[in-house]
Formats: structure tokens, sequence, C-alpha cells
């Protein structure tokens, strides 16, 4: 009786988890904030408690919001063969019956698109124009003018870095190019082992985790977790991230493969790989 006791008020505690949870700290509509908010003011109220806002006014100042009209869009891409997302029903990426079922892509001219989406051709499929990726810089480099290349007290917060790649020279030496169409990229740019706790003064409170992962072991690390990691030695890793947890990733998350020594490797035994965690 007493187990059954405690397992209804297990019950009814979960049950009212949810009203509570909206109580303490979500609102039951999006807010609307009028301005631009600063670095701080973003990661402090939105960024950190993972709340979601409207920024009203701090994009008024983007030429695509004048300039992209249908006859504008018909003059500069219509010609231009894209990519166009099919569906019977506007549901793609989504289950249907016992299946993950992905759009069929077609590839038209933009303005064929635009005769459907302004309803001169009509069709009983629904088209869309999207991909993961961003279309806008890969098949629209004409309109990347007309936007902002990125939002400064966004990046300031989520500390977003201008993504780049080392190349040889001639000489041996290394040279920094910088990849222009790429997206910036959200990471930390703390190095645990000579952190600069000048710059990064909190630092000095986190208590790293160390652990070594041996051959045939395997280290579980989860999302969100930034971390280190070293060789002891040569080694072969295999490395497996779970899509489903794709969706608790965010800009403080700084993912690298986690080392585990594979199995028949050729590398003696005892290699092994070195894991700090930082919670």
């Amino acid at each position: 009786m007493a187990e059954g006791a405690a397992l209804r008020a297990v019950r009814g505690c979960l049950a009212a988890f949810p009203r509570e949870a909206r109580e303490l700290g979500w609102p039951e509509s999006v807010p609307y904030l009028d301005r631009a908010p600063s670095p701080l003011e973003f990661y402090r109220e939105w960024v950190s408690p993972n709340k979601p806002c409207i920024i009203r006014n701090a994009i008024s100042h983007w030429p695509a919001l004048k300039k992209w009209t249908s006859v504008y869009l018909r003059e500069v891409v219509g010609h231009k063969v894209v990519s166009v997302a099919v569906t019977p029903n506007g549901y793609a990426d989504a289950v249907f019956q016992d299946r993950f079922v992905m759009p069929e892509e077609h590839q038209m001219p933009f303005m064929d698109f635009l005769d459907i989406v302004e309803k001169k051709v009509t069709s009983p499929n629904v088209f869309y124009v999207q991909k993961q990726c961003s279309n806008l810089t890969e098949e629209f480099p004409e309109l990347v003018c007309d936007v902002q290349p990125d939002i400064p007290w966004m990046s300031e917060a989520l500390e977003l870095y201008q993504p780049a790649t080392y190349h040889v020279s001639e000489d041996g030496s290394f040279e920094i190019v910088d990849e222009k169409t790429a997206e910036k990229v959200p990471w930390i740019p703390l190095d645990p082992l000579n952190p600069d706790l000048e710059l990064y003064p909190e630092y000095a409170q986190a208590k790293p985790l160390q652990c070594t992962v041996k051959a045939g072991e395997m280290l579980y690390l989860p999302s969100l977790w930034f971390h280190h990691v070293q060789q002891s030695h040569g080694c072969i890793a295999v490395s497996l991230c779970d899509r489903k947890q794709k969706h608790l990733s965010f800009a403080k998350d700084k993912c690298q493969p986690v080392p585990v020594q594979g199995a028949g490797a050729t590398v003696p035994p005892e290699a092994e790989s070195l894991e700090r965690g930082v919670l």
C-alpha cells in the first residue's frame, strides 16, 4: 500500500510539472522586443534560459525588405534554375505512416516557381524553395547583397566565428583562407590546458573531470559538455553522434570526436585517449 501511494504521489508531481514549469518561466505567447538587444542582454535573457522572442526593428535597414518584390526577383533570378521541394501536403522531413519521408526535388526556373506561388499556374501539390544548408548563399548569391551577412549583436552573444581553412604554400608555410560563403561557426575559443583567465575569469571556477579511454572501452559524452581530447600516442577512434540529440546542441556546445580504441586496431593495445569534460 505504501509503495502504491508513493507511486501515485510521483505521478501527481509529474502531472503537475508542465503547468508549474510554465508558471515559473514560460510565457503563454512569444514575447516581442521593440529593439535589438545588447549581446549580454540577448544571451542572459534569451539564449541562456533557451526562450524564444520576436525582435522588431533589428533588420529594418536590410535592402531586401523593400527590394524583394516579385518584379525584382523575376528580373534578378527569374531565369535561374533552382531546387524546388515538392510534397502532396506541405509536410516534408516528417513521418508519414511508418516512413520518414523527404520531399521530391524538382529543378525549375525560379520564375516558374513564382508563377505557382502567385497562382498563375495551379497545382494540387505544395511547392517551396528550401534547403537545410542555406540555399540563399548556394543558389541565390545574387540576392546575398540585399541582406546583412550576420547579426553583429547575435554573433557576439553566441561567439560565432568566420570559418576558414589552412592552405599550405609552396614554401611549406600555412596560410589561413576565409570560406567567404560559409556560415559562421559557434565555438568556445578557450584552451582548457592553458586558459586565459583574464579573458574568461569564470573558468577558474570550473572543475574539469579527467578520464582515460582504453582499448575496447567507450565513452558516452552528453550533449553540451565542453570537452578536450588528447591521444597518448597513435590510435584508431570511432565516434558516433546521436542525431536524435542534435536539437539539444546550441551555440555554446563544442563538438569534437570522442576517441574510442577501435576493434582490430593496428596500434598498440595500450594506446590511450585522455578526455577532459567541463560541466
